[in-house]
């Protein structure tokens, strides 16, 4: 058994790294932040209009669509869902200096939906996020997830890094009991960290006069584009697209 699925599934995540180039770092992010800048409705801007989050981004910008489909990735997202899965979901986040923030101890129990107000066994907690219908999904689904977190930036323990309780995953949505110890996620940009949304996990605020960001390409993938009670995905990409590779415009 590889390394990264041992611990996929004993963990609930694994680093897989250098999948990306600093070049082709660098030219994802240039082309994001544009992307970003030019849009009104999808980033979450501090006072002085620093973009800090932003959902969408699938939207927003398409080449996340297929940005992925760099080895390892598609055959490890194939190995662990199953050959139907697909994208459904991209999200960016960003701690810039002197705009820190952090988030508690959580899990990840929503997904987007095209419709939130179909009667269902399944679903519940409708809300709408960015003009996005959500609902918390239920076990099952959440279960059949695994996102892949592209880290645009060296991750260290200055600039408030993703900590996780390993093996969490398999409490289901209960939180655990704190007797197993929390591990920070520490890499290199161009790595990425695959995770189930059933782990654990927050992160703390940057440390006071870091000049690093934190930014991070958020892409949750599914098993299938199949839910209960005909709810929908709000967008299914579907993984099984052949060997097309993402290559960076400009990188050589």
């Amino acid at each position: 058994m590889s390394d990264w699925y041992r611990h996929i599934e004993d963990d609930g995540y694994a680093v897989l790294p250098g999948v990306f180039t600093a070049d082709e770092v660098e030219t994802i992010a240039r082309e994001l932040a544009q992307a970003l800048e030019g849009s009104a409705e999808a980033p979450l801007r501090s006072q002085d209009g620093t973009v800090y989050a932003a959902r969408n981004v699938l939207q927003v910008w398409p080449p996340a669509r297929e940005i992925w489909r760099r080895e390892p990735l598609p055959a490890i997202l194939s190995a662990i869902l199953g050959p139907d899965f697909g994208l459904v979901r991209g999200l960016f986040f960003d701690k810039p200096p002197g705009q820190t923030w952090g988030l508690p101890w959580h899990k990840d129990l929503t997904i987007a939906v095209r419709d939130n107000r179909l009667p269902s066994s399944h679903f519940c907690k409708p809300t709408r996020k960015a003009g996005v219908p959500h609902v918390e999904a239920p076990l099952e689904v959440l279960q059949g997830m695994l996102t892949a977190r592209l880290h645009l930036d060296d991750m260290t323990s200055d600039n408030g890094p993703l900590r996780v309780i390993p093996g969490s995953h398999r409490l289901g949505k209960t939180c655990s009991d704190g007797s197993t110890a929390a591990l920070p996620i520490l890499g290199r940009r161009g790595d990425v960290l695959l995770i189930r949304p059933l782990v654990e996990h927050c992160s703390g605020r940057s440390r006071e006069g870091t000049t690093l960001h934190r930014r991070v390409l958020h892409l949750e993938f599914a098993a299938s584009a199949v839910l209960p009670d005909g709810y929908a995905w709000h967008d299914f990409i579907p993984g099984e697209l052949g060997s097309r590779l993402f290559l960076c415009r400009g990188s050589g």
